[in-house]
């Protein structure tokens, strides 16, 4: 049995790519996916759940085009074998199995109840399909989790099989049996109690917990667990999830790391992107950061003039918990202009720009980026655009080439088969290597006939270009009360042949200016990373 006050490793598993896009108005891509992963998997979470495998064509994309995760493992999820049918002989199984994935993650009941109702089995049956189905993915599979749905209002009604149902997966080979809250109508003191008797027959360094969040105590709860004995703790960023949400990972970690001095996959200084990760999701999702979100807000650390701005300028502890700079946040307050200094320069090392944090240049860079916000920027969803916003702060970026004019003409019409179509052609002219040149292409909308027009012009300077395309376009409208003169910021993603995938953001209150803004940094970033000559 696990000693809890000695084992202090905390295993992170986040199901953002299927249990997030479970909430309403949710709808992620395959470009989205991709890009979460990788940030979770920087972020240094120890699983990443990719989705379920044949349950869409979404997730079975996902899976053909999974990224190459320096340290998190891949999970695929699904389910135990169906009744009446054997473990070797069930689709769903077979689906699980073949992705590229090594781990898998099996749901199965645990409340009589629903073995009752929803499934219409013998209970013996329902612990044969979990058996039965861990079983054969341990002869298949790097490692095997089961995820015991209802678990806690199954103990609460019979205790006896919810137990028999978890000891099974455990006997069977499962490295994690997961206690799922699954309508989050459990409370912290019930969770605690629950969790310390189901470790008197699991160990609790075979044992997780996922918590939704109905009665806005999935972090509580999961805190809870952990406090009983759990080691694997399940959640998604920003708390994304079905109804009100899952437990939120972003809350999580400091404060497991932070507050309860539990280690995790994550060390101190990569707890500093936790905020930066929060807002990518943000970003991918094309919604505001919620400003008053714990640790991450914008206003998680803002003190208003008076009382408060004193005390915190005397000593921060007076009224911040923990130093926001630890999960790359930043203090604000209104009349200093001292804020973003430290983000900027650890920004600026990632990406392998070395500067003293003193450097003039830093605080005329962190006053660019302030204003630019203002109008409606945003870096966190485009770092290619940050790094060529730093960049030409530091005068090293060359200008590949420069736009004279632009012109994008919509013609909607009915076609010779009497259909309803409308026609994009932009006509572009730029200077390239001091020659002039114009090109007119047609595409399918207004922002892909300008990116065509402008891969036209560019190909017979720039073969680099010849690989990149873009493969995600996002649009939000900033300032909604102004109608059709709304400003608008843009972000496009791009990817060559490599795989190599960025993003880069443009603002405007006319959506074909913000369009061409992000991709002139797209192109421009592209040619900077591949050393072309301007």
């Amino acid at each position: 049995m696990t000693d809890r006050n000695t084992d202090k490793r905390i295993y992170l598993y986040d199901c953002t790519l299927r249990d997030g896009a479970q909430t309403q108005g949710v709808d992620f891509n395959v470009s989205d996916k991709v890009a979460i992963a990788e940030a979770l998997d920087e972020l240094g979470v120890d699983y990443i759940e990719g989705g379920w495998p044949g349950a869409n064509p979404t997730d079975d994309a996902f899976f053909a085009e999974a990224p190459k995760l320096a340290k998190a493992k891949l999970a695929a999820f699904g389910m135990t074998r169906r009744a009446g049918r054997s473990a070797e002989n069930d689709p769903g199984l077979a689906a699980l199995f073949g992705t590229k994935a090594r781990v898998v993650t099996m749901v199965g009941k645990t409340w009589d109840f629903q073995v009752d109702v929803a499934l219409g089995i013998e209970n013996a049956e329902n612990v044969a399909m979990i058996t039965d189905s861990i079983t054969l993915a341990g002869t298949k599979m790097d490692e095997v989790m089961f995820d015991a749905e209802h678990f806690f209002d199954g103990y609460k009604a019979n205790p006896g099989y919810a137990l028999e149902c978890v000891t099974a997966a455990h006997g069977a080979g499962a490295r994690w049996v997961v206690l799922c809250d699954t309508n989050g109508g459990t409370l912290p003191d019930e969770v605690e109690e629950i969790v310390s008797l189901v470790a008197r027959e699991i160990p609790g360094s075979s044992l997780g917990i996922h918590c939704h969040n109905d009665t806005e105590n999935a972090v509580a709860n999961t805190l809870a667990a952990v406090r009983a004995g759990v080691r694997q703790i399940q959640g998604t960023l920003n708390g994304l999830g079905e109804r009100c949400g899952n437990a939120n990972l972003v809350s999580l970690l400091p404060s497991l790391m932070l507050k309860m001095d539990y280690q995790t996959g994550i060390d101190k200084a990569h707890l500093t992107r936790l905020t930066h990760a929060s807002r990518v999701l943000d970003e991918r999702l094309n919604r505001a950061p919620n400003r008053h979100a714990a640790y991450v807000g914008a206003a998680a650390f803002a003190h208003k003039g008076g009382v408060h701005v004193s005390a915190v300028e005397k000593d921060p502890r007076c009224y911040e918990h923990i130093p926001p700079e630890s999960v790359g946040n930043t203090r604000h307050i209104v009349v200093s202009d001292q804020a973003g200094r430290a983000n900027i320069v650890a920004r600026l090392r990632e990406v392998g720009i070395e500067i003293a944090g003193d450097d003039p240049a830093i605080a005329r860079l962190v006053e660019d980026v302030k204003e630019r916000e203002y109008d409606g920027y945003s870096y966190d969803g485009a770092e290619a655009s940050f790094e060529l916003l730093a960049r030409r702060a530091l005068h090293s970026v060359p200008e590949y080439f420069r736009l004279t004019s632009f012109r994008v003409l919509d013609e909607r019409r009915w076609n010779a088969r009497g259909q309803l179509i409308t026609l994009s052609e932009a006509t572009i002219k730029v200077d390239v290597k001091d020659d002039h040149t114009m090109t007119v292409a047609e595409g399918n909308g207004p922002v892909n006939a300008l990116d065509n027009a402008l891969r036209d012009a560019l190909l017979p300077y720039y073969s680099e270009l010849k690989d990149m395309r873009l493969v995600d376009y996002k649009v939000r409208i900033l300032t909604p009360g102004a109608g059709t003169k709304a400003t608008t910021r843009v972000i496009i993603e791009s990817v060559d042949g490599e795989g190599n995938r960025w993003s880069t953001v443009g603002v405007s209150t006319n959506v074909i200016d913000a369009s061409f803004n992000a991709l002139y940094d797209a192109i421009t970033y592209k040619l900077f990373t591949e050393g072309a000559e301007a």
